[in-house]
């Protein structure tokens, strides 16, 4: 994965439904590479103003959006974009996101989009099989997440778990040697569900749903690229209710999902989920 380039998933649709205008105010509330900024500050100009959020690289977090708005004494903004999945950039990191490290390289399990928030080496070490169990199930719907939870645990009384390699054994000898026909990594789910964990990254997305009147100004269109399916329910729950409120009016009839050309230029757009609305 290292050095591999990070495409924007699904950029002319994003650019499409939030329709950024000369002057207006955006935000990136998931930075990353750039590539979604890149295209908005080209349709607002020099006379608009773009706020980048980065939880990698400037510890802001999207979910203190309110906040950071007050703080820089922004006003409510026209647009807001958040894509929910990480970037190539986050794989190569060296932070133990990927069970597939660098040729060669095992990598510290950290699994922290944040470098001050509590390893994933260290939550392991906390959890009861029970509650590591439950986490697994519940953020991957991983079938053997009770078998793998054990494993941990036992693993974790002789030597603690703390490289990715270590954490992708336990799971591969936990599961049995046909898991899902080989269609996937053993490990894909579990590495996820403690990714999702670890970062509170559906606490982080519910806290700017909730908070949206106070974020965007009237008119003002929100895009959410989600990637998992409870990130997805959490996006669509939410637009339906204020909805249901008069607050907000659905831009995307469905979850706009990525071409077969796109996938092909971009396998990680696969999964991706584009759902838009704007404040009324």
């Amino acid at each position: 994965m290292s050095g591999a380039r990070h495409i924007p998933v699904l950029l002319n649709e994003v650019i499409k439904v939030l329709g950024p205008k000369e002057g207006e105010f955006f935000i990136d509330g998931t930075f990353g590479a750039g590539g979604h900024s890149a295209a908005i500050k080209e349709k607002i100009g020099d006379s608009g103003k773009l706020l980048t959020i980065d939880w990698d690289k400037t510890g802001e977090n999207f979910a203190d959006l309110p906040k950071i708005l007050k703080e820089k004494n922004l006003s409510k903004a026209d647009g807001l974009i958040l894509d929910l999945g990480f970037s190539s950039e986050q794989l190569s990191a060296g932070r133990g996101f990927s069970f597939h490290p660098p040729v060669g390289g095992d990598e510290p399990l950290l699994m922290t989009y944040n470098i001050k928030a509590k390893p994933v080496k260290e939550i392991l070490k906390e959890l009861s099989a029970e509650e590591l169990a439950k986490i697994i199930r519940d953020y991957s719907q991983e079938r053997f997440a009770k078998e793998i939870a054990k494993a941990i645990k036992a693993q974790e009384n002789i030597k603690p778990v703390e490289t990715t390699q270590e954490l992708t054994n336990v799971i591969q000898k936990s599961v049995p040697k046909n898991y899902e026909r080989g269609r996937i990594h053993p490990a894909t789910r579990t590495f996820m569900a403690l990714r999702i964990y670890a970062n509170r990254e559906l606490e982080n997305l519910e806290e700017v749903l909730k908070n949206v009147e106070n974020i965007l100004k009237l008119g003002g269109r929100i895009a959410i690229i989600s990637f998992h399916s409870l990130e997805d329910r959490l996006v669509k729950n939410y637009f339906r209710k204020y909805v249901k409120e008069g607050k907000m009016k659905i831009l995307t009839k469905k979850p706009i999902i990525a071409s077969r050309e796109e996938i092909a230029n971009n396998p990680r757009s696969r999964s991706a989920k584009l759902r838009a609305a704007q404040m009324l």
